[in-house]
């Protein structure tokens, strides 16, 4: 086996009209659209609607979509007993997992013709079930999980803080939601294309994925990257220990990339809005010591940030809490991951790849009184 391709690295896995990721000259486009373009412009609704739906909305589109959104948040009352049950102590992520597998009991998939119904009902689903679950444990209360927020970043603000968030804290989730909402063959999408691949159900899919995306090295890496900014009360501290960590060879979260090579172009991005939010915060601390950590880490390993390492300090300055901040990307991944599954069932075949023997050569059975 070709160690270049470990991990599958390089390796054309099967064909997508979704999204490019990293192709020269293009950088990431969700279905012909530059995420520039996309985060300056649409609301994540209207991303939601152009990944599964392949085209962006018209007004009556977008409106009756966002409508039928609104009304798919109503939590199924044993869903809200099985999250009570769930311990305290439980990662967020795994609520979700569980959450996303005990729905697929109470409203099951008997057939493909329910999947857009099914990838709607998740996608309105997954801010209540989440905050469901921290409000009974964290804040001692039993949530009310509807909201009359018709953005999903706005209505997850809303349930997690019991206040309508401010017009920056808003469109910083509305931005945070499409740049995390499609990325191509990630493990995760992938996971969920395999699994659908086997004509499983719906739920079995987004089940694969989250349990994917719960993984340190794909979508821990925002969670990992406030762990590490928290340890920092300046930016020269920040570059004091950084450079004792790195001699250490520790390994930094939210830097590099898998595909792209010189920058993430989401980065950026983000990047902006966690400046402008210490700004309206007056509380440049945080964001002066994630920019010193990218400096150094450009200078001392030529690494570059990606999306997860600002999206921590822009979620920090919207008082989410750090364990929360893999969850988000559920709430937005479920868009992309819906669209893989509906793209895999159009035109499906098994995903079944070989393997390179490396285990003994072919030897005798002994019986046991022969063996040692």
């Amino acid at each position: 086996m070709d160690t270049n391709t470990a991990g599958l690295a390089g390796v054309v896995a099967g064909q997508s009209a979704i999204a490019t990721v990293g192709h020269a000259g293009s950088g990431l486009n969700y279905r012909g659209y530059s995420i520039d373009d996309l985060a300056e412009q649409a609301s994540f609704d209207e991303v939601a609607y152009l990944l599964h739906y392949g085209h962006l909305p018209t007004q009556t589109e977008l409106d009756a979509y966002t409508k039928r959104l609104v009304s798919l948040r109503t939590l199924p009352p044993v869903l809200k007993t099985v999250l009570k049950l769930i311990p305290k102590d439980t990662h967020p992520m795994d609520v979700l997992r569980t959450g996303c597998s005990m729905l697929g009991t109470l409203e099951p998939e008997h057939d493909f013709s329910q999947q857009y119904d099914i990838a709607d009902r998740l996608l309105a689903l997954f801010p209540g079930m989440m905050c469901y679950w921290y409000a009974w444990h964290y804040q001692g209360k039993e949530l009310n999980e509807l909201t009359d927020e018709p953005t999903v970043g706005g209505h997850f603000l809303t349930l997690l803080h019991g206040r309508k968030p401010t017009e920056i804290e808003r469109n910083m989730m509305n931005v945070s939601l499409i740049l995390y909402a499609e990325h191509e063959f990630n493990a995760s999408t992938f996971a969920a294309r395999v699994t659908a691949a086997t004509l499983a159900d719906f739920y079995s899919a987004i089940t694969s994925a989250i349990g994917t995306l719960r993984g340190p090295l794909h979508g821990g890496a925002n969670e990992a990257a406030m762990e590490l900014l928290e340890q920092f009360e300046s930016p020269d501290e920040a570059e004091s220990k950084l450079m004792t960590m790195l001699a250490n060879k520790a390994k930094i979260m939210g830097f590099g990339h898998r595909v792209y090579k010189d920058c993430d172009p989401r980065s950026d991005i983000i990047k902006h809005w966690s400046k402008e939010l210490s700004q309206v915060k007056n509380d440049k601390r945080l964001y002066e010591v994630s920019e010193r950590v990218e400096a150094v880490m450009r200078r001392e390993k030529k690494l570059f940030p990606n999306l997860d390492f600002y999206s921590a300090s822009a979620y920090h300055y919207c008082d989410i809490p750090t364990p929360l901040f893999t969850p988000i990307f559920v709430m937005s991944r479920i868009t992309g991951w819906s669209a893989h599954v509906f793209e895999q069932r159009a035109d499906n075949r098994l995903i079944r790849p070989s393997s390179e023997y490396t285990g003994p050569a072919p030897r005798a059975f002994l019986p046991i009184d022969r063996r040692g």
